[in-house]
């Protein structure tokens, strides 16, 4: 593999962590760029370079900005940002529970700000390297796979995200010839993103933020690179769209 600088954004989440630990082991990763709405308290990483963003607009594009230093070195991307639940507000199980400032919530968080990466990297991901940006989505944003209903703004903020990653891949195809963009589902983990809703997940479906990191840059390192989005389980298995 050729030497590469890799991306972290949403770097403060548990599997962000435990991916950047697994470049960090990389011997043939340069750098890693780790962007989250705070900075550690202590740094012992030697190839981490931790910058910070509030995911406003103007800060997204200061960030991408700064790295146009290493445009087409940059090959590994990943875009972590995401929310399920907080302190004020749970997943939706029927319609009464539907609130407008939910809604608006979640898909800032895992629509809009991965979204505005997406469309601010483009001219940093653009070289001859060939380049994944694997950005976190969920099996519960396949439209087609919807047995079950509720989780309404998780549901329909995670199905938007996949359009905007369909429709990104068509230009980045045109624009960007050596990117690959997949909308990445890591199957329950142990995160505090899972946490209420682990109780009915059989052991071996509950998967450690190592483990999924590790089947993430192995799915990374080696799809298919033709310029079309992928929506794949951390399995490698596709799902439908």
């Amino acid at each position: 593999m050729p030497s590469f600088y890799a991306l972290v954004i949403g770097a403060s989440s548990t599997i962000a962590q435990a991916a950047i630990q697994q470049f960090e082991a990389d011997k043939d990763c340069l750098g890693v760029f780790a962007i989250s709405r705070s900075l550690p308290n202590s740094e012992t990483a030697t190839k981490t370079q931790w910058l910070e963003s509030d995911y406003s607009e103007d800060s997204i594009q200061q960030i991408c900005k700064s790295l146009s230093a290493y445009s087409g070195k940059i090959s590994k991307v990943l875009i972590c940002n995401g929310i399920l639940h907080n302190d004020s507000m749970m997943p939706e199980r029927k319609l009464e529970e539907i609130r407008a400032s939910q809604l608006e919530a979640i898909f800032h968080t895992n629509t809009i700000i991965p979204m505005l990466w997406l469309s601010q990297l483009l001219p940093i991901l653009q070289g001859e390297q060939a380049t994944q940006v694997a950005l976190f989505s969920a099996r519960i944003g396949s439209i087609s796979d919807n047995k079950t209903g509720g989780w309404y703004s998780y549901r329909a903020s995670k199905a938007a995200l996949n359009m905007l990653i369909q429709t990104s891949s068509v230009e980045y195809a045109r624009r960007a010839k050596n990117v690959k963009l997949i909308a990445f589902h890591p199957g329950t983990t142990d995160t505090p993103l899972s946490k209420p809703f682990q109780r009915s997940v059989p052991k071996d479906k509950l998967f450690t933020a190592d483990f999924v990191a590790t089947q993430l840059l192995s799915i990374m390192e080696n799809v298919t690179m033709d310029n079309k989005a992928a929506y794949l389980d951390w399995n490698n298995q596709p799902i439908e769209w």
